[in-house]
């Protein structure tokens, strides 16, 4: 067994990792442990009391299929390392392609095959909870699940802090029906549960989007079109999270009958149903969005125009005084009036008259 060093605690970061931005962090091969979350062998639907490591888990499971029952693996890690991967890879035989995803994270929703193993990209989202859009930032978290799955081996690697799997490990292990169906009920066990939260996240979303509508054709002048594209951006980003995984979930069924049980491809016919109507109801509400934008930049508009005449009446109202006290104001000896006793007093009561008269007719209007 390697040795490994404790690290002094200038370089570690919270959960007992050494800083990523840490040179000397790189040099220090930090053991699978501190990654995994769970490692559990399941044999006849049942798993096997005991904790294993992933090497040991393998061999168990190698040892339960010499005596003739299957049996398999099924190991969570979260947010592993480029040596804490690797080092799973190497005992589970994962290719070096699929294994780079996994660290590095951030891919596209994808299923790939790799001989006689699938490796499955979902995405996670969290709806963050909010009293008012305008406050937030963010009302979409994302996150990805990779699952690695093979004939006696499941391998799930998590990205972000939401998504977790104990919740689907503790559904799958109370249904042994389930488990005794492989390794691809586990996949398939996941990738419902995440299709599930792309469901509670539009309904959620479709709140704040009658929120908004409502509130762009109430009577009220002001218009936050700021709000209408933060929600526009998270439904962006959670169409990419949702849209491309139907067409993958839909090659389960037609690529790769030789390897996922015919019953497995059924439940997964319905997870691909799930997939599409969150994705038809991502597209509408995409749709809807735009037609909101220009709703509210016509809103605007009008505001704008019924601004523009407001202060064109006010401008026009101050150019009777103005225009007049300019005329009087030339200083010319021979003007009318100007000698006369009740000339200034006449030519403020023609300012006030012609602007009151203006002031009515805008008012009857609807210009003031």
């Amino acid at each position: 067994m390697p040795s490994f060093r404790a690290l002094p605690p200038s370089l570690m970061r919270q959960g007992g990792r050494p800083r990523p931005d840490d040179p000397d962090a790189r040099r220090i091969h930090v053991p699978v442990a501190r990654a995994m979350v769970d490692c559990g062998v399941y044999c006849d639907g049942n798993r096997l009391p005991g904790k294993y490591t992933h090497a040991a888990a393998l061999d168990k499971v190698h040892q339960i299929e010499a005596e003739g029952r299957p049996a398999f693996v099924w190991i969570g890690l979260h947010e592993p390392d480029e040596h804490q991967m690797q080092a799973v890879a190497d005992v589970f035989g994962l290719h070096e392609l699929a294994v780079e995803d996994a660290v590095h994270a951030h891919q596209r929703p994808k299923l790939e095959r790799y001989d006689t193993m699938l490796f499955l990209v979902l995405k996670t989202v969290k709806y963050v909870d909010h009293e008012s859009i305008a406050n937030v930032r963010e009302i979409v978290e994302t996150g990805e699940i990779m699952i690695f799955v093979g004939p006696d081996f499941v391998v799930t690697v998590r990205h972000g802090e939401h998504g977790g799997l104990a919740g689907v490990r503790k559904r799958l292990e109370a249904t042994p029906a389930s488990l005794r169906l492989g390794p691809y009920s586990v996949m398939h066990a996941i990738a419902d549960s995440v299709v599930d939260t792309y469901l509670d996240v539009t309904d959620l979303i479709e709140t704040d989007i009658d929120a908004m509508e409502e509130d762009i054709f109430s009577p009220r002048p002001l218009t936050d079109i700021e709000t209408i594209y933060l929600l526009k951006r998270e439904v962006v980003e959670l169409r990419r999270a949702v849209s491309p995984l139907a067409t993958d979930l839909e090659r389960i069924g037609t690529h790769h009958d030789d390897l996922v049980d015919v019953e497995i491809r059924r439940y997964m016919r319905d997870v691909l149903d799930h997939t599409i109507k969150a994705a038809d109801r991502i597209a509408s509400f995409d749709e809807l969005l735009s037609s909101l934008v220009q709703a509210a930049l016509g809103k605007v508009a009008m505001q704008q125009n019924v601004d523009m005449r407001k202060i064109s009446a006010w401008v026009a109202i101050a150019a009777v005084p103005t225009a007049m006290a300019g005329i009087y104001g030339m200083n010319f000896d021979n003007m009318p009036e100007l000698h006369w006793t009740w000339g200034y007093p006449a030519v403020l009561l023609v300012m006030v008259t012609v602007c009151l008269l203006l002031y009515r007719t805008f008012r009857h209007n609807h210009w003031l």
